[in-house]
């Protein structure tokens, strides 16, 4: 897919050469397809599986009902995502399993910390930004509004970018604009949405995704959960190969996080695979790896009540988020 710029310039000072870029579609789909046809790993392999990803959730409500109580009650299953008994019964109540993060929108960042602090926990508070989840604010609301949220206590910005500049192929500007957001997180991770069912092609997913690592990301994601489309198999390829061609090219990790209507644990596993065979193990961890969810953390406790003691567990057997 990469077709680096031959002009003995580095990118970003010569944007030129993005686009010589096409996207080998049916090749994708192929790769999509067959990853779907994966067979599930099976009964303790699947609970190992199931709890990395748990520490690999940013745990996250965007409501527009959201209270300090709610923001409260994520942060403690942020805390304890897993119940104590069925930790113990893996033999894993001591490897201090925590979700990777907390997201929630930027008037609630102070919420979040405040209980987190009080719980005496690490876990870092993701702020979304930036006009989320259209981004269709003026540049310097967007950019006070990241500087907010970092003042407030954020540790993580899931920024979104103005898909205008993609559709219109305005990649300079998409570069000067992600660039802004960088600077405005300070030492706050970047993690940029790319909002891929909103891009009109697989090509553009992958441009977009190359302009967002070479402006400072330290992750891309693929939607705001909020879109008519949003992770999907498809992107997720497009968007890994973008990842590892960049990685070839700089010897620079960014990170990945796929969200929105990844629910149940099968799904998760299927994330895990697929980051598994696309990147490899190294990828595998909270730093590189991130799932964006809201429900994904009741299916797979469920899932792991089964694999304890060979029941299924009712809604009410667990503590809600």
């Amino acid at each position: 897919m990469l077709i680096w710029p031959a002009s003995g310039k580095v990118p970003p000072e010569d944007l030129s050469w993005i686009s010589k870029v096409q996207v080998n579609q049916p090749a994708v789909l192929r790769r999509a397809q067959q990853i779907q046809t994966r067979r599930p790993v099976k009964k303790q392999w699947q609970a190992a599986w199931l709890l990395k990803a748990v520490t690999c959730i940013d745990l996250t409500t965007l409501s527009g009902d959201d209270t300090f109580s709610n923001i409260q009650r994520l942060c403690h299953k942020a805390q304890y995502p897993i119940r104590e008994d069925l930790l113990q019964a893996l033999n894993m109540q001591d490897k201090g399993i925590t979700t990777a993060a907390v997201c929630v929108y930027p008037a609630r960042v102070g919420d979040a910390v405040k209980a987190l602090k009080a719980a005496g926990c690490d876990i870092p508070v993701a702020s979304v930004a930036t006009g989320f989840p259209a981004g269709q604010t003026h540049l310097k609301t967007r950019l006070e509004e990241i500087r907010l949220a970092v003042e407030d206590g954020a540790r993580e910005i899931d920024v979104v970018i103005d898909r205008s500049l993609v559709l219109t192929g305005r990649w300079e500007a998409l570069y000067d604009e992600i660039r802004e957001f960088r600077k405005a997180c300070g030492d706050a991770h970047l993690k940029t949405i790319l909002a891929t069912g909103e891009l009109g092609s697989l090509t553009n997913v992958y441009k977009a995704s190359m302009i967002a690592m070479l402006a400072g990301s330290d992750f891309i994601k693929t939607s705001t959960g909020k879109e008519t489309v949003n992770a999907t198999f498809p992107v997720a390829i497009v968007m890994l190969r973008a990842i590892r061609d960049f990685f070839w090219k700089t010897g620079n990790k960014v990170g990945f996080k796929p969200a929105g209507g990844i629910r149940s644990a099968k799904d998760a596993l299927t994330w895990l695979s697929l980051i598994k065979e696309e990147l490899g193990t190294e990828w595998l961890t909270p730093e590189l790896f991130r799932i964006g969810a809201s429900s994904l953390l009741s299916d797979i406790e469920r899932q792991i009540y089964h694999h304890v003691t060979g029941r299924y567990a009712a809604y009410h057997d667990f503590t809600m988020s």
